[in-house]
């Protein structure tokens, strides 16, 4: 007796950021991300669909594409990662194999504080869908049966975002120090720049980075980078600054999370 096992049709989704995803209104291309895994025991290729007007929330967001995660690497990157084209390039899976989608939203400008918004993805089998249990005659690999199993070869989950009247303001100021005493940008001038970085509003600012390009015709003074009166070293180590080391000729100052009662962050280099 010969038993030949078939290809059973399984996907799971599960909406991958840690939290709401924190915006403000007006936003654009706002991004959640979700993972798509075929868990039957056979290749398989999926359908997507995206809906952003669902009942049960404060308002709809709107989506503006859906994109694959082409290089891996789970961050959604405009330019590198490929939207998504339905019946063009549907994702193809092994059996136990992922892949991460991005859903690209814009935000409405008349939203009030801690106002949610959801967006939902569903996933379905382009081999069979429907009641478990249901066999889909010599669709399976090498020519079985493929039989719908617990998922109904359909999977959906739902990503929020919450509205936040957060704010970030960055001032840019500086002070000129000629050869002879005075103020004039001449030639052996020494620019000190200052910024200062604040947040208003309600709600965290994730993982702030201030980048500042060096002026063209300058040179940076080395060790001049600091931080709140307290010096950075140039180089890219365990504090929170470089110059030209994430970004050649480019200040970077990691200030991390930030909410009001930070209060204000100064850079002066």
């Amino acid at each position: 007796t010969t038993t030949t096992v078939a290809e059973i049709l399984n996907v799971d989704v599960v909406w991958q950021d840690a939290g709401n995803v924190t915006v403000n209104p007006g936003d654009t291309g706002r991004v959640l991300t979700f993972q798509v895994t075929n868990t039957g025991n056979g290749a398989d290729d999926y359908t997507l669909a995206g809906l952003s007007a669902l009942a049960g929330d404060d308002f709809d967001p709107t989506l503006i594409g859906i994109y694959l995660d082409s290089n891996g690497n789970g961050s959604y990157h405009s330019g590198t990662d490929v939207q998504y084209v339905s019946g063009t390039n549907d994702p193809a899976l092994p059996a136990d194999t992922a892949v991460t989608v991005f859903f690209l939203n814009n935000i409405p400008g008349s939203l009030s504080e801690g106002d949610l918004g959801n967006s939902q993805i569903t996933v379905t089998s382009k081999t069979g869908s429907g009641a478990p249990g249901t066999t889909v005659s010599n669709a399976g690999e090498n020519g079985t049966d493929a039989v719908v199993g617990t998922s109904g070869g359909i999977d959906a989950d739902t990503g929020s975002y919450v509205v936040s009247a957060l704010a970030v303001s960055v001032v840019k100021s500086v002070g000129i120090a000629d050869p002879f005493g005075g103020s004039e940008p001449v030639p052996g001038a020494v620019l000190t720049y200052t910024l200062t970085v604040g947040v208003v509003g309600a709600g965290r600012a994730q993982g702030l980075v201030i980048t500042d390009p060096i002026p063209a015709d300058t040179t940076y003074i080395a060790g001049t980078l600091n931080l709140n009166t307290g010096p950075l070293t140039d180089a890219a180590d365990a504090d929170a600054g470089d110059v030209g080391a994430t970004t050649p000729g480019v200040v970077t100052v990691d200030l991390g999370d930030l909410t009001n009662a930070s209060g204000i962050q100064t850079i002066t280099f």
